[in-house]
């Protein structure tokens, strides 16, 4: 299978080419810096878990690419700092996966150091396995590499092995290592078989793309998430930096602007939360600078149908 770890390998390549990065740099200086009166303040909002009616921040965090570097203070420091800030807004959510080549050692390392490891709310996953006792060594590799004993949420990732490594997630919880179970995918084509899982199998989670361009998660997956009572995190909501290219030199829309969104990346973080199914999203950043940026999308009220359809319109 072609997993996400690997497409988003390809992307990043990709993206280096392609100066994704300075498109989003150029995006957010785009937009109006915000004034005392329209910035968003406040503590980052929190959504409920159905399946137990814990609460997390709407805002986590991704590993893949962004934790995937090397032991130099160049490569390591960004993201102390980008730990610091996200942990200092009350933030909490990290998901992460084994098969994100060193991203669950450099975790570990960071959190440990920090003493915030007990502070994060940690999702891994089942990634790329065959069998019980694979999962099972995986995920106890995963627990020292992490250097916890447990985690808030395991993931069956891409559907990978389904039935063997749900029923290990499970014997997991059972023991007390793991709090919730899931499933994940990350494309568009997959999320009818999605769907039929979480109808079958009724996980604590899913995790799935969903952005203003990839609306697709609408039809089927998120309504069902909402009526089964299944907590959702959104990846991709940026299609890999794919979104930032769109709107190099564009404003944000006038209408988002005088709600206090201040950046594209807001904006575009704002539309995933909007829908009332999602309950977080977990961009991943390496950068402190956008780090900030993207917790403010946690902040203030959900967008308006108005304003979701201004940001579609922004993007046609």
């Amino acid at each position: 299978m072609y997993t996400r770890r690997k497409f988003l390998t390809t992307s990043a390549i990709a993206a280096a080419g392609l100066g994704l990065a300075a498109c989003r740099d150029a995006a957010q200086a785009q937009a109006p810096k915000a004034s005392a009166r329209t910035a968003a303040s406040g503590p980052l909002n929190t959504r409920a878990i159905p399946s137990t009616g814990e609460k997390i921040p709407v805002i986590g965090m991704g590993t893949s690419g962004s934790f995937q570097v090397g032991q130099s203070p160049a490569e390591l420091d960004p993201l102390r700092e980008v730990l610091k800030r996200f942990f200092a807004a009350g933030a909490t959510l990290i998901d992460t996966a084994p098969t994100y080549g060193v991203a669950e050692d450099v975790m570990g390392v960071l959190l440990a150091e920090q003493g915030l490891t007990t502070k994060a709310w940690l999702a891994t996953k089942l990634s790329g396995v065959n069998g019980r006792e694979a999962g099972i060594a995986q995920f106890e590799d995963t627990l020292r590499r992490l250097k916890t004993d447990k985690v808030a949420l395991l993931q069956i990732h891409n559907l990978g092995d389904l039935k063997v490594q749900m029923a290990v997630a499970r014997e997991l919880k059972a023991q007390g290592k793991v709090k919730y179970v899931g499933v994940t995918h990350y494309v568009e084509r997959a999320q009818d078989e999605l769907a039929d899982v979480v109808q079958a199998e009724k996980p604590d989670f899913l995790q799935i793309n969903y952005s203003v361009a990839s609306r697709g998660a609408e039809k089927r997956v998120l309504p069902l998430a909402r009526d089964l009572g299944v907590a959702v995190l959104i990846n991709r909501a940026f299609e890999d930096g794919k979104l930032f290219a769109q709107v190099k030199d564009k404003p944000v829309p006038t209408a988002l602007t005088e709600a206090g969104v201040t950046s594209w990346a807001q904006a575009f973080l704002k539309f995933a939360l909007s829908h009332p199914a999602v309950t977080a999203v977990i961009p991943a950043t390496g950068k402190p600078d956008r780090q900030t940026d993207n917790l403010r999308a946690g902040i203030g009220p959900d967008l308006t149908s108005a304003q979701r359809d201004a940001l579609i319109a922004a993007l046609a």
